[in-house]
């Protein structure tokens, strides 16, 4: 009776058997999409790094190599059900990217902006919360979840096209009629080996990520409307550990953006950040700050 007793308990103990998911069936999608993005299991972060370069792209002109930058997010992906949409997960992160200089490394902290001749400064990418919607089998449409993963020799790879179109917190109340939305495109490409994100005898995957931004100028560059926008370009990794990103980033989090070492809880409900909406908060408070500092 005893060894049967340690027998069964073994059995219970043991992790279910590892399975190779199938990216047609839909639950299998949405496993695949939080092996790519989250960590071994819920509420355990995830880090990603990437390094790049930022250029100018303005019609008529080469194209000019203006700052190099490294970034990371960190998140964490908490599990969720829906009685209609099956069994799903929710990511909360928070991301930095700091521009540094070509010829240093180190970061810019002022840029002598080439077209106007203004001497400005530079605010770092720190947006907290950076959250996603739940993902589910079944998508709000009715429709079963899909992944675009590609098999190629001992590679899978996944890419995400992000097309952006929406009100600009900078600009007035009339950009339907006038312009000045924000318009961007964000793509993202992602690689791992195939037997690492299929197989579920792998904890999760560590694939490798480019990225590509085309947007409109930084707000901080205050171009006034000039024509033309920046590229980013960038390629990263999911890392293994906080511990492994270069030290001009935890250096630089360590001083400034100590918060940003771990991911926000996964019950974060606080509506998501942008270099825009970040910015406005910032010249409101420099503006009532100013303001206050009049006053008799």
């Amino acid at each position: 009776m005893m060894i049967r007793t340690l027998a069964l308990a073994a059995l219970i103990a043991a992790p279910a058997a590892a399975r190779i998911l199938d990216p047609a069936v839909p639950a299998d999608a949405v496993e695949l999409q939080k092996r790519t993005q989250c960590g071994a299991k819920d509420g355990e972060p995830a880090v990603y790094y990437w390094s790049g370069a930022v250029y100018s792209r303005v019609t008529g002109e080469p194209d000019r190599h203006l700052f190099d930058g490294e970034g990371m997010n960190i998140r964490m992906c908490v599990a969720v059900s829906d009685p209609v949409r099956g069994k799903g997960y929710r990511q909360v992160s928070r991301e930095v990217m700091f521009f540094t200089d070509p010829a240093t490394g180190k970061i810019v902290r002022e840029w002598l902006n080439p077209w106007t001749g203004e001497k400005v400064e530079v605010m770092q990418i720190a947006n907290d919360p950076v959250n996603s919607r739940p993902s589910f089998p079944i998508g709000v449409d009715g429709k079963p979840a899909t992944i675009d993963l590609k098999l190629m020799g001992p590679w899978a790879q996944m890419r995400i096209e992000v097309p952006l179109f929406y009100h600009n917190v900078l600009a007035g109340d009339f950009q339907d009629y006038i312009g000045g939305k924000y318009h961007a495109m964000e793509i993202f490409d992602f690689a791992s080996r195939a037997d690492e994100l299929l197989d579920t005898k792998y904890p999760t995957a560590y694939p490798s990520v480019s990225w590509v931004r085309i947007s409109d100028w930084m707000p901080w560059m205050k171009m006034r409307g000039r024509q033309g926008g920046i590229v980013f370009n960038a390629m990263g990794a999911k890392l293994k550990s906080y511990a492994e990103l270069p030290a001009v980033i935890r250096d630089e989090i360590a001083l400034n953006y100590p918060t940003y070492t771990a991911p926000p809880p996964g019950d974060d409900a606080r509506p998501n950040e942008t270099t825009w909406t970040v910015y406005k908060k910032r010249v409101e408070a420099q503006r009532a700050a100013a303001a206050a500092a009049k006053k008799p």
